[in-house]
């Protein structure tokens, strides 16, 4: 099954770990078969990868866009979900085992789209105990 992608004027895709910049103007583009495929948008970078779930998710991440480490980080990866788990609860866990299962199949950016519930949730968790509003709060 084909990927198709809407990509915005100027926004950046890594296909493959190629870095590719959109145009001026909304394109289509079409993907016909398997390839590693991470929108801007989704990409966190290392300086934001300071607290448990984001740092789980920049290792993801690097597995994605670097082929030639993945089987290294494989087990580093494994090994951080697992140690997310009893942290959160049931409903949260959920995605994290999720992430897991992903990760073992090789698919790298369903890892990272089932861990971005988490990466929320962990940022309402640290508002609140900052004292800043939730995110709920604050959009209203």
């Amino acid at each position: 099954m084909a990927l198709r992608l809407t990509l915005k004027p100027n926004e950046k895709i890594v296909v493959n770990g190629c870095v590719i910049r959109n145009a001026d103007r909304r394109q289509n583009l079409t993907i016909e078969n398997y390839a590693d495929v991470v929108r801007e948008a989704d990409l966190l970078d290392a300086a934001s990868a300071a607290t448990p779930v984001k740092k789980v998710y920049f290792f993801i991440q690097s597995a994605l866009l670097r082929p030639d480490i993945r089987d290294e980080l494989r087990p580093v990866i494994q090994k951080s979900l697992a140690e997310l788990v009893p942290i959160f609860n049931e409903r949260i866990s959920a995605h994290i085992f999720e992430a897991a299962n992903h990760v073992a199949t090789a698919n790298h950016y369903k890892a990272m789209r089932a861990l971005r519930p988490v990466m929320q949730y962990e940022e309402e968790l640290t508002s609140l105990f900052a004292g800043g509003p939730t995110a709920v709060e604050a959009a209203e």
